[in-house]
C-alpha cells in the first residue's frame, strides 16, 4: 500500500508527521487533489482535513482515512490543535503545495524539514498497475495521433489544429490534456514550447505536435514533427539526426545508469552533427501522475531503476528556420528501457490542400 510506504519513510526518518498539500501527491496517496484538502499522513495514521465542499466526495471516493471536517479557510489552525493534541512537534513538509504562508506559519510552530526529493523517489517506482495505466494513456495518445494525421492541410491554422486535439482526447475518454498541447509550425517549429496560434499552415513547414492526456488519473506525453508537403532538406537533415538521437538514447536506457548518462547520448550526436547549440533543454522527465522523477538531463545523478517511467525528448531548434523534437514515453522492465508509444518516428508527409 502507497500510504504504508510513506509511513515506514516517517519512522526511518524520526519525523512524527508529514503535511502533504500538492495535488498530485495527495492522489497519489489515496486522498483527493482539490485544494481544500489537507492530507496528514504520521507513522500510524492518515488524516485529512477538509471543508465541506468535499464532504460527499470525501465519503464516496476515499477510504482509511480519519476524516476532520473545518470551516474553509482554517485548515491550519485546526490541523496546529490537531498535531497539538498528539504531542507531536516534528514535521516533514513537500517542497511544492504549501504556500511560503503556510510554510512560515508551520516554522514559528514546529520542527520542519523540507522533503525536496523522498516523495518524488517514492513515486518514481510505479507498480506494474501504474505502468499499465500510462500505457492505456499512450495508445489512447497514438490513437489521436493517427485521426489527426489526415486533418492537418494547408490553410488550417495552428490552433484549429490544438481544438482538434482537445476535442479527440476528451472523445476518446480522457478527463483533461496533460498540459496545453504544443502546436509549432514553419518558423515557430523552432520554439521548444510554442503554443497554437493563428498562424496558418503553409506548403513546405514542419509541425511539431506535443501533446498528452489524463486517463485514470495517469498520464501521457509524446511529440511528432510531421512535414507538410515537401519541406527544404536543411529541415529533413536535422529530422534524421533528433531520430537517431531519441533512438540511441531510449536504446541505452536500462536500469542502473544515471539520468545524465541518457541524456549525454543523444546529445553527443545532436552535437556531433554541428547542431548541440540548438538543443536548448533537457532530454526528459518522468512519467506519471504529474511532476515525476526521473529528470533526464545533463546533471541528473539519478539512477534509473526498473519500473521508472520517462519521457525521451530531443530536439533541434533553428531560429528562424524552424525546429524537430520527437518524443516517447519509456519504462525499464525486466532492466532495459521499452517505448510505450507505438507511432511510427519516420518523417510523415501530410496532406497539402485544405477543403
Amino acid at each position: 500500500m502507497r500510504i504504508e510506504k510513506l509511513q515506514q519513510l516517517l519512522n526511518e526518518s524520526g519525523k512524527d508527521a508529514i503535511i502533504i498539500k500538492n495535488r498530485e501527491n495527495k492522489k497519489y496517496f489515496g486522498s483527493l487533489g482539490g485544494s481544500g484538502i489537507y492530507l496528514v499522513v504520521t507513522p500510524s495514521s492518515q488524516v485529512q482535513f477538509f471543508d465541506g465542499r468535499y464532504r460527499q466526495e470525501i465519503k464516496d471516493l476515499t477510504n482509511g482515512f480519519e476524516n476532520v471536517e473545518v470551516p474553509q479557510g482554517s485548515y491550519l489552525p485546526k490541523i496546529f490543535d490537531w498535531l497539538n493534541q498528539q504531542k507531536m512537534t516534528d514535521l516533514a513538509i513537500e517542497p511544492n503545495g504549501l504556500s511560503i504562508q503556510e510554510y512560515r506559519a508551520l516554522a514559528d510552530s514546529f520542527d520542519v524539514e523540507i522533503w525536496s526529493s523522498q516523495i518524488q523517489e517514492l513515486r518514481a517506482i510505479k507498480s506494474q498497475e501504474e505502468i499499465q495505466l500510462i500505457q492505456n494513456a499512450c495508445v489512447v495518445t497514438d490513437e489521436i495521433f493517427a485521426e489527426l494525421i489526415p486533418e492537418i492541410k494547408v490553410g488550417m491554422q495552428e490552433n484549429e489544429l490544438g481544438a482538434l486535439i482537445h476535442y479527440l482526447s476528451l472523445k476518446k475518454g480522457a478527463t483533461a490534456m496533460a498540459f496545453d498541447p504544443i502546436v509549432a509550425s514553419g518558423p515557430r517549429s523552432a520554439l521548444p514550447h510554442g503554443r497554437p496560434t493563428q498562424r496558418v499552415f503553409t506548403a513546405g513547414d514542419f509541425i511539431t505536435i506535443d501533446f498528452g492526456i489524463v486517463l485514470d488519473d495517469y498520464q501521457s506525453d509524446m511529440t511528432r514533427t510531421v512535414s507538410l508537403g515537401e519541406a527544404t532538406q536543411e529541415l529533413r537533415t536535422i529530422y534524421q539526426v533528433v531520430k537517431e538521437a531519441q533512438q540511441a538514447a531510449s536504446d541505452f536506457i536500462r536500469e542502473g545508469v544515471t539520468g545524465q548518462e541518457v541524456d549525454a547520448v543523444a546529445r553527443k550526436i545532436i552535437s556531433a552533427a554541428g547542431y548541440g547549440d540548438y538543443f536548448s533543454h533537457g532530454l526528459g522527465h518522468g512519467i506519471g501522475m504529474g511532476g515525476d522523477v526521473p529528470i533526464l538531463n545533463p546533471k541528473s545523478q539519478m539512477v534509473l531503476k526498473e519500473h521508472m517511467v520517462m519521457s525521451v525528448e530531443p530536439g533541434i531548434y533553428l531560429p528562424g528556420v524552424g525546429g524537430v523534437r520527437i518524443e516517447d514515453d519509456v519504462v525499464i522492465r525486466n532492466g532495459i528501457g521499452v517505448p510505450l508509444n507505438q507511432t511510427t518516428k519516420e518523417l510523415l508527409t501530410v496532406g497539402e490542400c485544405y477543403v
